[in-house]
């Protein structure tokens, strides 16, 4: 099948089959995987490169940089370029920046190859507008949920699987074998994927020039940016602090921290529920549920003495809470600005990743300095505040 679609065309009842929706769910997950394999190894990576302590963080600073870039500057070519080719060439980019960090024997070489690691991981991004483009608007919600849920097994899968696969290999191992697999998915999808050829007069700068303006022009874009933004922010902080609780106050070893992430992995489940929810008309009360379930979560947190049993289990429920709030949101968000036209879909969607993946950044720094300076109380108290302040501001809608 294949489509040369443009922006005055809609899409058939029949344009995005499951089996299309399986290929795309599967690449998101693949591709976003690597923006986080490198998390929980760091400790390896910079005693194998030489860096220091203070240095250790760039390993996942210059993906995350390289994400943020991507975002605004790769993103926005899904509006001028065709969509498959586009896809497939930006998964290959990151394929080659995966082979340079497993080969890399020093700091510089690793972290140059981290940084285009991040901007290949941006074809998520173009994958999931390009679904949206697909799926008829009845089921649109659904769809993009659908797809979205892949995505969200990549993230949570990824930094397990990468723990256990340098337990028994390597930490090269982890990048020779995701950079095999971007090549045979770059493959798949060039074998498998309609074409969408958009039509626009823009030139690239221009297409990029008029970001903010639609950033000025589109309040409902600013407002489920910020929706997310909040939310976002309070899961980076969970997910950077509560290693550093589960092995200080618990004792966990690193395969142990593994195994606790895994229970975030029950949040995919919301993401297909959301996109059902948005198709009905009820996204306003479910993006208030996700705002209050990502609340509650660090509420839980405060249950039972520090290092008990019952307070290990209110952290696994606070893991599932806070995960199926942001990930059950940020498809709530995904469907409201797909709905805006489809004409300026990759930049819409760039615009609002790329807010709530700052706050994400933010949440990170954020919480490992409260964590520092005031333990889990504090850490969970700025995060339970963040949650609070999306609801205070949605209930102004």
């Amino acid at each position: 099948m294949t489509m040369n679609a443009t922006i005055e065309t809609a899409p058939g009842p029949d344009a995005v089959s499951q089996r299309l929706t399986f290929v795309l769910a599967a690449a998101c997950g693949m591709v976003a995987a690597n923006i986080y394999y490198a998390q929980p190894l760091i400790a390896p990576i910079s005693a194998a490169l030489g860096l220091s302590h203070a240095a250790s963080g760039l390993i996942v600073t210059m993906t995350q940089i390289g994400y943020g870039t991507g975002l605004l500057l790769i993103v926005p070519l899904g509006d001028l370029v065709e969509n498959r080719a586009l896809i497939c060439s930006v998964i290959m980019l990151g394929a080659a920046a995966l082979v340079a960090a497993a080969f890399a024997t020093h700091a510089l070489p690793f972290l140059l190859a981290a940084l285009f690691i991040g901007l290949g991981s941006v074809a998520v991004q173009i994958i999931i507008p390009y679904a949206a483009h697909l799926a008829p608007e009845a089921i649109r919600g659904r769809v993009v949920g659908n797809v979205s849920t892949g995505l969200m097994l990549g993230i949570m899968l990824a930094r397990p699987v990468s723990s256990f696969v340098t337990a028994l290999l390597s930490w090269h191992a982890v990048f020779f074998a995701s950079a095999a697999l971007m090549i045979v998915l770059a493959a798949v999808l060039w074998m498998t994927l309609p074409k969408r050829k958009p039509v626009t007069r823009m030139h690239y700068g221009q297409l990029l020039l008029s970001m903010p303006h639609l950033v000025r022009a589109t309040p409902l874009l600013r407002r489920r940016a910020l929706y997310q933004a909040s939310l976002f922010g309070a899961f980076t902080l969970f997910w950077t602090v509560a290693p550093l609780q589960l092995a200080g106050e618990f004792g966990f070893s690193q395969r142990g921290i593994a195994l606790f992430a895994l229970a975030g992995v029950a949040g995919v489940f919301a993401a297909p529920i959301a996109g059902r929810l948005a198709d009905r008309g009820h996204s306003r009360i479910a993006t208030l549920i996700a705002m209050l379930l990502t609340a509650a979560g660090f509420l839980v947190t405060a249950i039972g003495a520090p290092g008990s049993m019952l307070n290990l289990a209110c952290l696994v429920v606070a893991a599932i809470a806070i995960d199926i709030g942001v990930q059950g949101n940020v498809v709530l968000g995904f469907r409201a600005i797909f709905a805006l036209g489809h004409e300026h879909r990759s930049r819409l969607n760039g615009l609002y990743m790329a807010t709530f993946f700052a706050a994400g950044a933010a949440g990170s720094a954020v919480g490992a300095w409260a964590f520092a300076q005031g333990g889990w109380m504090l850490a969970s108290a700025i995060g339970l505040a963040l949650p609070v302040a999306g609801l205070l501001y949605a209930v102004t809608e």
